[in-house]
């Protein structure tokens, strides 16, 4: 068949295809991913489609620093983008829904806003059942004080609260524990011969034993990778970001050129006694998974599953209680 055939063939079969609306699949190419820091744009393409139980396939590359690039609530390793050079990524997704993609490097003071989202279509490969939150189903009001009205003079000792376990008052399920702050478990014991400091060491105990070395290693890691910027790496909430959430917080007080950073607060002291004791898992789960409202706290709903939440939790209470090693 001579070429000038072949070329009227392809031509006509084209416009078969593009008269009756088919898809030229054959044409289709990878779209190309801009990360850049969130000042300048973001993601860009920042909304992505896909379909369930069918190979995403995308190209990624940074047109400024190095970021990083995961997808919240999916078991995958987060991957570096290097500017002027092309990563590829493959996802899988078995359930539909929109899925959250962030930057995972810190890359400046708004690098919490490098979000975009991947809407996947289709029926679940494995349905499962929707839950709701604890914090929702306590009915529990995040933005209302919970400040201890006691704490102890130092940090409790979880080794010296497991001396003191045998016969304590203390509902020691998960349930109990997720639902009640230390300060609650502490006043629960009001009626024992223990003495304050005993009490608080029972509790550290007991706030040990509902995690485990693997909860508390991992979410040593979920917080070095998401919290130290802001909250400090020994959670003082002195991070490296600390002083520049606080001048734009003022900035946006005092002129409208702090718009965007309005919403910037000092980071929360997790080795504050009085706040931290006076907040249970579950508050503490809200205000993760809702971010703060009012403040430069992310919503990490998105990004987090429940056990990675719970195991976060856990290890930010570290900072509370000496724990065995």
């Amino acid at each position: 068949m001579k070429r000038p055939e072949l070329i009227s063939r392809f031509l006509i079969v084209t416009g078969i295809l593009l008269a009756v609306g088919a898809p030229l699949f054959f044409w289709a190419r990878t779209p190309l991913i801009h990360a850049r820091m969130a000042e300048d744009g973001g993601w860009n393409p920042d909304v992505i489609q896909a379909e369930v139980g069918e190979p995403l396939h995308l190209k990624i590359t940074s047109d400024d620093v190095v970021h990083g690039f995961a997808v919240g609530q999916m078991e995958m390793q987060s991957v570096d983008i290097l500017p002027g050079k092309v990563t590829e990524v493959t996802l899988n997704f078995d359930k539909p829904g929109i899925y959250t993609f962030f930057c995972t490097r810190w890359c400046g003071l708004n690098h919490w806003r490098m979000r975009g989202t991947i809407e996947v279509s289709g029926s679940p490969l494995d349905p499962e059942p929707a839950t709701v939150p604890l914090y929702v189903s306590l009915d529990l009001d995040l933005d209302a004080p919970h400040d201890a009205s006691a704490v102890p003079n130092g940090k409790p000792s979880a080794t010296s609260g497991q001396l003191l376990e045998t016969n304590l008052p203390i509902d020691q399920s998960a349930e109990y524990y997720r639902s009640h702050s230390p300060y609650e478990v502490f006043e629960g014991l009001q009626n024992t011969s223990l003495t304050e400091a005993q009490r608080w060491d029972a509790v550290a105990y007991f706030w040990q034993s509902n995690t485990t070395p693997e909860s508390l290693a991992n979410g040593r890691q979920l917080y070095a990778e998401n919290c130290a910027a802001c909250h400090g790496e020994n959670g003082a909430g002195d991070g490296v970001f600390a002083d520049d959430l606080a001048a734009a917080g003022e900035s946006s007080l005092q002129t409208m050129e702090g718009a965007m950073d309005m919403a910037m607060q000092t980071p929360v002291d997790f080795t504050n006694p009085q706040r931290m004791l006076g907040a249970s898992p579950a508050l503490l789960q809200g205000k993760i998974l809702r971010g703060g409202m009012g403040t430069g706290m992310p919503m990490w709903g998105s990004i987090f599953t429940e056990d990675q939440i719970w195991d976060l939790i856990a290890y930010i209470y570290s900072f509370q209680f000496e724990y065995q090693h």
